[in-house]
């Protein structure tokens, strides 16, 4: 039956399992007590970095839910319990690695899924958080700049053809001007007719009238 020191063990294992964005599983066999003090010292932005009796993590991954971390279970452990990017942390795993030979990366779990060796370091070679958000910043700028210059692009267009109407109104208002007194002219009625065309003109008036009957005379 396992002892009270034991439970709370893997009770503070499981807990620091399931609060973890990642886990990365490495090898240590041989790795100096002061090596491993510089690493846990430069991984301790990004993660915590412990060495961990295998059966007792075993155990606490199966009260995790990821069982399935038993298969890394192969020689001394250690763990890195990462807490900010996975990328920069696996970076840091494989940097050291390299200056310590006797730490070997055996793999790691990440959105629910277990990573070989070979994908553990694969993530070493990917972008950082901080790499990825500069890039994306890079790209809003630039899609800023190019939205900025197609809109004075058309600002530019839009005040040409202001520019031309304005060109061309004041010779449109011109002719309308000569056009009104044309129209005015044809519009006025003929004048009374004068001198000799008013003579004739009573002449064929007079001619006109129809002839009166003489009144009879009254009889005496």
């Amino acid at each position: 039956m396992p002892n009270a020191n034991k439970v709370e063990r893997v009770a503070a294992l499981r807990e620091r399992i399931q609060g973890a964005n990642a886990l990365l599983l490495a090898e240590y066999r041989g790795l100096s007590v002061h090596d491993a003090t510089e690493l846990r010292r430069s991984l301790s932005e990004q993660a915590g970095f412990s060495i961990v009796k295998n059966t007792l993590f075993q155990r606490a991954a199966a009260d995790a839910g990821v069982a399935e971390l038993e298969a890394l279970l192969d020689g001394p452990t250690a763990v890195a319990f990462v807490q900010g990017d996975v990328v920069t942390t696996a970076k840091k795993v494989v940097d050291a690695a390299k200056r310590f030979p006797a730490l070997v990366l055996k793999g790691g779990y990440l959105d629910g899924k277990i990573l070989s060796a070979a994908e553990a370091q694969a993530l070493a070679t990917l972008d950082s958080r901080e790499v990825l958000l500069s890039k994306v910043a890079g790209m809003m700028k630039a899609e800023m700049s190019r939205a900025a210059s197609m809109f004075e692009a058309v600002q530019g267009r839009f005040l040409g053809v202001l520019e031309a109407l304005k060109d061309k109104l004041p010779g449109e208002t011109e002719e309308a001007t000569r056009e009104q007194p044309e129209a005015a002219a044809q519009a006025e009625p003929a004048e009374a007719p004068t001198g000799a065309d008013a003579e004739v003109a009573d002449t064929n008036e007079t001619q006109d009238e129809p002839e009166t009957a003489d009144e009879p005379e009254g009889e005496e």
